[in-house]
Order: C-alpha cells, then sequence, then structure tokens
C-alpha cells in the first residue's frame, strides 16, 4: 500500500512534471561539484557522489560554491542531463539562476521541510503551475 502526501510552496520556474526523487540533505557545488555531461554529482564529500540527478526531481537545501553554478546546469539541461524538476530551501541568486536556465519546474518556500519529508525513490509530482508538490511512496 502506497501513502501519499502533499507540501505547498512558491513557484520559482513554472511547470509541471512527475519523477522520482533524488534527495541531498547537503548543498550542491555547481562549479567541480557535479559533471554537467552525465547529470553526476561528483564532489568529492558530497554524500551522493556518483549518483545521477538527470531526469529526477532534486531535493536539496540550497546551491554551494562559485556563480558558475548556473552554468553547469545549463550545460547539463543542454546535455539532456538536467533535473527534470528542482525542490529546494534556501533561495539564493545561484539557484534561481541555475533553475531559470535549466527550464525546469523549480518551487522553494514550502509549508513544510521537502528534506524532512521525500525521500529519495520517491515518485513526486511538481505542479509549479499551482504551487503543489504531491509525493507517493510505494
Amino acid at each position: 500500500m502506497s501513502t501519499e502526501f502533499q507540501l505547498r510552496g512558491r513557484v520559482v520556474v513554472p511547470g509541471v512534471v512527475s519523477a522520482q526523487a533524488l534527495v541531498s540533505t547537503e548543498p550542491i557545488s555547481g562549479w567541480g561539484g557535479v559533471d554537467p555531461r552525465t547529470g553526476t554529482i561528483v564532489e568529492t564529500r558530497h554524500p551522493l557522489r556518483g549518483q545521477s540527478f538527470a531526469g529526477k526531481v532534486l531535493v536539496f537545501p540550497g546551491a554551494k560554491g562559485s556563480s558558475g553554478w548556473s552554468a553547469q546546469f545549463h550545460t547539463a539541461r543542454v546535455m539532456g542531463m538536467a533535473p527534470a524538476a528542482w525542490l529546494f530551501n534556501l533561495m539564493c541568486t545561484k539557484v534561481a539562476l541555475g533553475t531559470v536556465v535549466s527550464h525546469a519546474p523549480a518551487m522553494t518556500d514550502f509549508d513544510q521541510d521537502p528534506l524532512q519529508l521525500i525521500q529519495t525513490g520517491d515518485w513526486v509530482h511538481v505542479d509549479a503551475v499551482n504551487g503543489v508538490v504531491t509525493v507517493t511512496r510505494p
């Protein structure tokens, strides 16, 4: 029997998509932290090192590192390796621009902490038009 719940948040980039979640409890470094050609996290000490965010709903606290963050995720989009959607807690210029250039639905400012509720492998429906995220756990 599956479990379903919803979160509400603020839309950053509008759109609707459903995909599997990849959850990072640590911020992600774009420049030097990801391989945009494969959509893989390559940051040496990152807990998700070696895992791909390509085509997944990336759930993470926020960005860290240089202003090259958005360029890495723009390249990932061009290569077909960007996240399907973004759910994050801390807005900053890096993540704002990164989500915009990826052309994927993005949301922040949730009524509940997505890092506490969503698990890697959950099926996530992001309605970044109406500001609703529906999570289904098998």
